[in-house]
C-alpha cells in the first residue's frame, strides 16, 4: 500500500486496512503531539484513494476493518468521503467497520445532514481526543476550542448515531496540584459527552513538541507513575457516565485497566487502590516497555 510519513492509527485499529485519506493534521498545533510535525497537511486527489482502494482489494481480497487516516480525514470534503464509503463497501463484501480521526473544530464545522449521511454511508466510528477538561489547560495546550466546543463536538458525533471513542492524556497538568483539577474537569467533560469510549492514555513527552522544550526550561514536570495512577483514580471516582467502556491498556500506561461504566467502577477503583496502596512498581509496566 502506498503512504506518505509516519502513520498512526487507535490500538482498537490494529487489524484494519488502513486507508491514507489526508496526509498530517488539520491542526497540528497542539504542545504535546509530535505525531505530523515532519508532514505539510493536505488531502489526497480522490483518484489516488480511488486506486489505493484498489490495489488493496487485489492485496488482501477482502477486509472487515477499515480505518481512514490521517490526523483529520473527516475535514475531506463530505461528498468525497461518501464516495470513498460506497467504494470500500463495494469493494469489500465483509466489511463492518469504518473509523476515523476527527478534530473537534472539523466536527463543528460539519452540518449535522452531513455526519448522519457519513453514518448512513457506513462510517462507524469517530476519534476524538479531548485530553482534558480543564479550560484552562485546553488553552495551554493549543487544543483549539473551549471546554463548551468541545462537548458539542462529542454530542454531535453521537447524535448523528457514529460511535464515540474519545481519549484522555493522565499527566497533561504536570507535578502540579492542578493535576487534580485536570482530573476532575476531564471526569466532567466525559460525563458531559458520554462516550461510548474512553481511553485514558499517560502523557510521554516526546521531543520536537513545545511540552519538551518547556520541560528542558524546568516550566514542567512530569508526574511519577503513581502519581499518575493517583490521577487515573480521581478521574474514574467522579466519572458518571452510561453504558462507556473504559480502557487504559495503551502501551504509554503503567496499569491497564479495563471496565464497562458504571457497571465496574468499584472493581477498576480497587484494584487501582490496590497497587497505589503496595506503591511497589514491580506491579507496573515498565518504562521500557512503554510506547506512543
Amino acid at each position: 500500500m502506498r503512504y506518505e510519513g509516519n502513520i498512526f492509527r487507535p490500538p482498537s485499529e490494529a487489524r484494519s486496512y488502513i486507508l491514507q485519506c489526508t496526509v498530517g493534521c488539520s491542526h497540528n498545533r497542539c504542545t504535546f503531539c509530535a505525531m505530523y510535525k515532519d508532514k505539510k497537511y493536505h488531502i489526497r486527489p480522490l483518484e489516488e484513494i480511488m486506486t489505493d482502494i484498489r490495489m488493496a482489494k487485489q492485496y488482501y481480497g477482502d477486509v472487515e476493518k477499515v480505518f481512514l487516516a490521517d490526523g483529520d480525514a473527516l475535514a475531506m470534503d463530505t461528498s468525497d468521503l461518501l464516495e470513498i464509503l460506497n467504494k470500500l463497501y463495494e469493494s469489500f463484501p465483509s466489511l463492518r467497520h469504518v473509523g476515523i480521526y476527527a478534530s473537534p473544530d472539523t466536527i463543528l464545522e460539519k452540518e449535522m445532514s452531513e455526519l448522519t449521511a457519513l453514518k448512513a454511508a457506513g462510517l462507524t466510528i469517530a476519534y476524538l481526543g479531548v485530553e482534558t477538561g480543564d479550560e484552562e489547560l485546553l488553552k495551554d495546550i493549543r487544543k483549539g476550542v473551549t471546554y463548551d466546543e468541545m462537548v458539542e463536538a462529542g454530542r454531535k458525533i453521537r447524535r448523528a448515531g457514529i460511535l464515540l471513542s474519545v481519549t484522555v492524556l493522565l499527566g497533561l497538568a504536570g507535578r502540579t496540584p492542578k493535576a487534580v483539577e485536570h482530573a476532575i474537569n476531564t471526569a466532567r467533560i466525559l460525563n458531559d459527552m458520554n462516550p461510548d469510549y474512553i481511553g485514558a492514555l499517560t502523557l510521554m513527552v516526546v521531543p520536537r513538541t513545545e511540552l519538551y522544550k518547556r520541560m528542558e526550561r524546568g516550566e514542567f514536570e512530569l508526574p511519577g507513575p503513581f502519581e499518575i495512577l493517583d490521577e487515573m483514580r480521581i478521574m474514574i471516582e467522579h466519572l458518571e457516565v452510561q453504558g462507556t467502556e473504559f480502557r487504559s491498556n495503551h502501551a504509554s500506561n503503567y496499569l491497564p485497566i479495563k471496565g464497562r461504566l458504571p457497571e465496574d467502577k468499584e472493581k477498576m477503583l480497587s484494584l487501582i487502590n490496590e497497587i497505589i496502596e503496595k506503591n511497589d512498581r514491580r506491579y507496573l509496566r515498565p518504562d521500557y516497555l512503554r510506547a506512543l
